[in-house]
């Protein structure tokens, strides 16, 4: 099953489209990278990049890919796809693809539909499989749904990317330390500010990933754009 996010972000089209097609403005709100660079362009072919992400202090699993992008459809709509693998021996992720949608949508609001669909395919054999399907592939999708949040409120509200992490650590370790200080005074307390701290849906200028749609509303949202079976393997 592939992991689907979609959110509505009221902003100018054009500025949702750099801050997410941009290597340098990608990486400041996605947090499942650290970084992420196009490599030399070659002319006629699909854009290739590198991307990233830290571990730990000097663990780094990086992996390349190659992207296309429609910016200008009759609809009005503009679609971006890509396909990326990682050799690294760590890395649980192999190879994948997956696309991006920009749909202006003038119901409820306005504002635009920006969704994404991919899937890959997990190493590591049967013990792969089961870790992807237990733990990676859900942790993948509430990063991918928490960072369009984050997205979001920094098209939204000017909120930085950096400081809508501060909030989020900010409010997290109230939260873990208000459940604390009610341990020392009463187990009941502590066990009904612990279910607060799971449900009460976080403050407005934090990041959160239930706020994004995790299922495709229909068929159209979740099918694979054409220009995906465009693009080569990476």
């Amino acid at each position: 099953m592939g992991i689907y996010v979609e959110t509505r972000v009221r902003a100018d089209l054009d500025e949702l489209w750099d801050r997410t097609q941009l290597p340098d403005q990608h990486r400041r709100w996605d947090l499942r990278f650290t970084d992420i660079d196009y490599l030399p362009a070659e002319r006629g072919r699909p854009q290739r990049f590198r991307y990233a992400t830290r571990l730990l202090p000097g663990l780094v699993i990086a992996g390349t890919g190659v992207a296309a992008g429609e910016r200008h459809r009759p609809d009005g709509t503009r679609t971006s796809a890509l396909r990326f693998s990682s050799p690294h021996p760590l890395s649980l992720l192999a190879e994948g693809s997956g696309y991006w949608r920009y749909v202006p949508d003038t119901a409820d609001g306005g504002g635009i539909r920006f969704l994404t669909g991919y899937d890959y395919v997990p190493r590591w054999g049967r013990f792969g499989r089961v870790a992807d399907r237990l733990l990676f592939r859900p942790l993948m999708g509430w990063a991918t749904a928490w960072s369009f949040d984050r997205l979001r409120l920094w098209c939204e509200r000017g909120i930085s990317p950096a400081r809508s992490l501060l909030n989020a650590l900010a409010e997290a370790a109230v939260r873990v330390l208000a459940v604390l200080a009610a341990g020392y005074a009463s187990p009941v307390a502590a066990a009904a500010l612990a279910i607060a701290a799971l449900f009460v849906p976080p403050l407005p200028g934090t990041p959160s990933a239930r706020r994004c749609l995790r299922r495709p509303p229909g068929r159209a949202a979740a099918a694979q754009p054409a220009l995906l079976t465009e693009l080569e393997p990476s």
